[in-house]
């Protein structure tokens, strides 16, 4: 394979501008055939999904092959992953399906201009994320967010699939809610021809997924489906067909970009441009970490968004990064981004020369296949992983979960991403602070927190360790904290904390200038550089006094020593620092000079 580290050193202007032209000098003979073959396999293996995902999504079948063949172009030439493969997925699917569908009739003219404004809307909001360089912003979107929103889309598309499974033409509101009842409710009058079918398509296609793993086994599910749907019903009275898809390129179009349609579809765009971006991202992240290549996020995310800008005029709905196409390609020996290019040509070819073939394919197999589909969207292992690990995250998990299932579902990511950030802010508002002490068994000076040993403390001094930033959000806990503290002097070791705003800044004053009315001092010491440019920053260091800010805990000990009470450490029989055992307080200045 290439040196993927010297291809991809610092780019200059026009590699920035134009990203494809750090790989394409590594292009050769060996590399387009390997690419070849990948793009090959990638465009067998789409053409079922593309057609299911466009069924989720409330279009024509053929927007879900128009979503696979341009958008993967952009992206490959412009992103950053030389392994990603951008395409119609389950999840923007069925995002695209729930926000437009209130809105138009899934399958009009309005319905298909209003999914094409989404996602021109969607690629506009992640370029300008990449411009402002805020690509930063997905990471707010937790790994236990993606996972309970991908295992709710999961029932959803399992539950809006039941009526094509059973054979049902039923009206309903496009919510979980109410697809379930309508099933329940209609039950008796399933078709037992249309769920053979279904259900003859899910078993083949996990046994061949099982038995025979590198065969296509949703090609080879939907033809043995559209084979036994011939036996069964050779007139089509009772198994409903896809039917048959215009042989052509994929066709410019025009979204709906009135004030009225971008105002309602806006949040929707949000929701669905952020998850996109965490989908992708995090696809690009896992295959990189394989194939030890260096990405550059940002550029990713330019990727994405000129995806769906291009592809809003080319008839292409809302796409993202794939994790089956992506995983094919890299397992598949695909060495450049020329193995989505070569993708998209197959599956143009595919598309002009054998259109007709979608016409024997069985709504209830097509169901089937998307059954296959959520199933393995649910990261059991992953799941299983958050539920052990905290319970914060547990909670992110299913309410996610639960509101991916009760409302819509770009609030069901806000609400997740909202919940992550009360967490978050619950952890960092509340700093763990820790009470040290020399411990006297070290053979040299080693502090130890209070929580590990029974030590005892000294009555004047107090020392004590801040692990968290100290912002307007901690004030109040740390302000707390150290109010309780009884011993008149205290020094705080500062290397826990990163950082310092000018709320907590003035706190510290506050709590100085208290104990010094008090009778008491407050000292600092390993404070970061961060921290001292804050208080230098705000002349606050001559307020909390510079002779009260030490390089280290040793140097600070020694000298707050020599300023405590000799009355109380003449009674004192905790002697814990090596000060006391050398000479009394006021005298170990001296002794020292």
């Amino acid at each position: 394979m290439p040196n993927q580290g010297q291809a991809q050193g610092k780019p200059k202007i026009w590699t920035r501008m134009l990203p494809f032209l750090q790989w394409t000098p590594l292009v050769n003979g060996s590399s387009l055939r390997a690419d070849a073959q990948a793009g090959l396999t990638n465009a067998i293996i789409v053409l079922p999904q593309g057609v299911a995902y466009a069924l989720i999504a409330g279009l024509p079948a053929e927007y879900g092959l128009y979503a696979a063949i341009i958008p993967a172009i952009i992206a490959a030439l412009f992103g950053s992953s030389w392994h990603l493969i951008s395409g119609p997925t389950a999840a923007m699917s069925i995002v695209v399906f729930t926000s437009v569908s209130p809105l138009a009739t899934p399958g009009s003219a309005e319905f298909i201009a209003l999914a094409l404004t989404l996602t021109l809307m969607k690629g506009v909001f992640q370029l300008v994320l990449a411009s402002a360089r805020l690509g930063v912003l997905v990471n707010f979107v937790s790994h236990s967010v993606v996972i309970g929103f991908t295992a709710g889309a999961a029932v959803v598309i399992v539950v809006s699939q039941l009526q094509n499974l059973l054979g049902l033409s039923l009206h309903t509101e496009g919510t979980f809610t109410d697809n379930g009842w309508q099933v329940l409710s209609h039950l008796s009058s399933a078709d037992p021809y249309s769920l053979a079918v279904g259900l003859t398509t899910v078993v083949v296609c996990v046994l061949i997924k099982k038995l025979l793993p590198r065969w296509p086994n949703m090609l080879i599910a939907l033809m043995l489906a559209s084979g036994l749907a011939f036996i069964l019903d050779p007139t089509q009275e009772h198994i409903a067909m896809v039917g048959a898809i215009p042989a052509s390129l994929p066709p410019l179009s025009m979204p709906d970009l009135s004030f009225s349609s971008i105002s309602a579809l806006s949040s929707g765009a949000l929701a669905i441009s952020l998850l996109g971006l965490v989908e992708a991202s995090s696809i690009a992240r896992a295959i990189a970490s394989r194939s030890h290549q260096r990405l550059d996020d940002n550029q990713e995310f330019i990727g994405q968004g000129l995806s769906n800008v291009v592809g809003a005029f080319f008839s292409c709905y809302a796409s993202s990064g794939s994790f089956t196409r992506t995983g094919v390609n890299f397992t598949s020996g695909a060495r450049t981004p020329m193995a989505a290019v070569f993708a998209s040509c197959f599956l143009l070819i595919i598309l002009q020369l054998f259109s007709g073939i979608t016409a024997w394919l069985p709504v209830p197999a097509m169901a089937g296949l998307l059954l296959v589909v959520a199933w393995n969207l649910i990261d059991f292992h992953h799941i299983k992983l958050i539920v052990r690990a905290a319970k914060s995250e547990t909670t992110v998990l299913v309410v996610t979960f639960a509101a991916t299932l009760l409302v819509a579902l770009e609030f069901a990511i806000y609400a997740g991403v909202i919940l992550s950030l009360v967490f978050y802010l619950k952890r960092t508002s509340t700093p763990r602070i820790v009470t040290i002490l020399p411990d006297p068994d070290a053979k040299h000076p080693l502090f130890v927190s209070s929580e590990n040993k029974r030590l005892p403390y000294c009555p004047q001094l107090r020392i004590v360790r801040i692990e968290g930033s100290l912002f307007f959000g901690a004030v109040n806990h740390v302000q707390e904290y150290l109010q309780n503290i009884r011993e008149p002097r205290l020094l705080i070791v500062g290397n826990g904390m990163n950082f310092v705003d000018i709320v907590g800044a003035h706190m510290l004053l506050q709590e100085s200038i208290r104990r010094r009315d008090a009778g008491g001092d407050l000292y600092f010491c390993n404070l970061k550089e961060g921290v001292l440019r804050i208080l230098k920053r705000n002349n606050l260091i001559e307020r909390l006094g510079e002779d009260h800010i030490f390089m280290n805990k040793g140097q600070a000990i020694h000298s707050i020593y020599d300023r405590l009470d000799p009355a109380i450490c003449k009674t004192c029989t905790a002697r814990i620092f090596q000060e006391c055992d050398l000479a009394p307080p006021g005298q170990a200045k001296l002794q020292s000079e």
